[in-house]
């Protein structure tokens, strides 16, 4: 069974709502599919934050057990529109403490 992650158009006429879905290949566009894991507007601004909203840990685990992206998902990664980065709070509580230490080395250093 071939997988792919690809868009399935909701909406109106002349008003389309997509969501970005894991399916079948033999599956039709707007049929069966495996899960949910995002949605696109295009109607939305360019710089509007929920133009595209992605489930990004969930993205990165289906290309990571061989699901293939259609070429407008793939855009959307390259754009950086979609981040496969997975930020955790463990990771950001790291980060945070992180640019803390940093902080601390630089007021250390202006009183020596």
């Amino acid at each position: 069974m071939a997988v792919k992650i690809r868009l399935a158009r909701f909406g109106a006429k002349k008003r389309p709502f997509y969501r970005i879905v894991v399916a079948d290949s033999r599956a039709p566009r707007d049929g069966r599919f495996i899960e949910k894991i995002g949605q696109y507007d295009p109607m939305l601004p360019k710089d509007n934050k929920n133009r595209v909203v992605v489930k990004a840990a969930r993205l990165k685990h289906w290309l990571s057990v061989g699901a293939q992206a259609t070429e407008r998902v793939l855009w959307f990664i390259k754009k950086g529109i979609v981040t496969l980065e997975n930020r955790t709070k463990e990771n950001r509580k790291e980060e945070s403490r992180e640019r803390e230490s940093t902080r601390a080395r630089g007021i250390s250093l202006l009183k020596c």
